[in-house]
């Protein structure tokens, strides 16, 4: 398919062809309106002289008969002007007059009518138009009085030409113009289903190109790209999450595995048999926990309620799970230490938000000993207000965050190096990220210098309506 027919078979193309063929009708239908009114005017203009003077030819008649006038006719005929007089006798040839013949258009008892003539003194001859009236006088005398319109009529074609050209050019410029419309969009539209085409074959780096002029199309590539990048993302994610799960989850089904062969192979018997029951039992639970967490940031990323929102002292929450960590901080060899704003309440799933403080304390024990002799050994919790919202923070004194891993630990299943002695799955910190998302909110990870310092900032008490939630 040529360019050329591709163009004449777009939608835009065709709709700015309807378009222009409804305006140019209605362009054509005023001309005509107009040219038809003003050859009324003029002709109307023409009549109401041509009567005036047939009554003053009248009552010369009256008053002189035949010869008076004969006269006037005279007279006027050699006035100049527009005006045309015919005085003819019962064989039609002309008394007075500067008509040579009786117009065969005005007949005996004719109404007003237009008609053809040629001026006597006029060379070459040309035809013009006259507009006049028979007057049928006692005797069998016609008197013709008309007026000569040609100068009026030249003028209204010379008006309706310039038009009718006019609306052409028009038409032919306008019909440039829709393919210029259509051409431009149907290249915008050619990108969008080439880029649509590439992520089809698997190619999800593809983008449409935006132009920066701000219209219509460039505020949908936009948004499109937006929407493509997150789509990119989550696949990169899902990508991600997907080898990290058959990597991480190989180790312990390996190790359940081999514990309940040895088991199996121990010649100890039912004691055996229990001690690696249990250890199995231990596996299967720690799978459980990393699949519930799996399963709990799905749902809080697909946006499903976690049970209704209230109005909580975020202070005395984050202050119970505090005292909830603290033996488990002391046996660490860590101070866990509170500083909380009263009265700083927000909108939230309460049990989201313990879960969520929950797994930032347990990391600051399980990470937060300092590397090196000197900071002390503490973690600090606070709550403070920050706007209208609020922002809880969990900091520590130990080995940190390097900045380059900053963003990378709060994907699924990521564990740095100096983590892998720890026990844990690496999907703390993502619950945490999921559930902070979840209420509106953000999470930030700082440099503590030494240390991490992590933040949950929270919308203001009113928020209780976030988009990505169901209703």
């Amino acid at each position: 398919m040529t360019a050329l027919s591709q163009l004449a078979r777009s939608s835009a193309f065709r709709l700015l062809l309807v378009y222009l063929a409804l305006f140019v009708a209605v362009a054509v239908a005023a001309v005509v309106t107009m040219v038809g009114d003003a050859s009324e005017f003029v002709a109307r203009q023409a009549l109401q002289t041509v009567a005036a003077e047939v009554r003053a030819l009248r009552e010369q008649y009256r008053i002189g008969g035949v010869d008076l006038l004969k006269e006037a006719v005279a007279n006027r005929s050699q006035a100049g002007g527009t005006g045309l007089y015919l005085l003819a006798g019962t064989d039609g040839k002309r008394i007075a007059g500067n008509l040579a013949v009786v117009p065969t258009s005005l007949s005996a008892g004719s109404r007003p009518a237009a008609f053809s003539f040629n001026r006597e003194a006029e060379q070459p001859e040309v035809a013009r138009l006259g507009l006049g009236s028979r007057v049928d006088v006692p005797g069998g005398i016609v008197l013709i009085v008309a007026r000569d319109i040609t100068e009026e009529q030249e003028q209204i074609d010379r008006i309706r030409r310039k038009l009718l050209f006019g609306l052409a050019a028009i038409s032919v410029l306008g019909a440039l113009g829709a393919a210029a419309v259509s051409h431009a969009i149907q290249r915008r539209i050619d990108a969008i289903t080439k880029t649509s085409s590439r992520i089809m074959s698997g190619d999800l780096s593809g983008r449409i190109p935006v132009l920066g002029h701000g219209r219509e199309l460039d505020q949908v590539a936009a948004s499109l790209n937006e929407m493509l990048e997150r789509i990119e993302l989550l696949v990169e994610e899902v990508k991600e999450v997907s080898d990290n799960v058959a990597h991480d989850l190989k180790t312990p089904l390996t190790r359940l595995r081999a514990r309940a062969e040895a088991a199996l192979a121990d010649p100890r018997g039912e004691t055996a048999l229990r001690a690696g029951l249990e250890g199995t039992i231990e596996d299967a639970d720690e799978l459980m926990r990393t699949f519930n967490a799996l399963l709990s940031i799905a749902r809080l990323e697909a946006g499903v309620r976690a049970g209704e929102r209230e109005n909580v002292d975020l202070g005395d929450l984050v202050a119970g799970v505090c005292e909830l960590y603290q033996p488990a901080a002391e046996e660490a060899g860590l101070r866990l230490l509170l500083n909380a704003e009263r009265g700083v309440c927000a909108n939230v799933h309460r049990q989201l938000i313990v879960q969520a403080v929950a797994n930032l304390i347990d990391n600051a024990i399980k990470y937060g000993r300092p590397a090196v002799a000197g900071p002390a050994p503490v973690i600090e919790v606070s709550v403070v207000g920050k706007g209208a919202g609020a922002l809880i923070s969990v900091g520590d004194r130990g080995p940190g965050v390097p900045k380059e891993q900053l963003d990378r630990v709060l994907k699924r299943f990521v564990r740095l190096e100096a983590s892998r002695s720890q026990p844990g799955s690496g999907l703390g910190l993502s619950l945490v990220a999921a559930i902070a998302r979840h209420h509106g909110g953000r999470i930030a990870l700082i440099d503590n210098s030494p240390g991490l310092r992590i933040e949950i900032e929270l919308p203001a008490l009113a928020a209780a309506g976030v988009p990505g939630e169901e209703a």
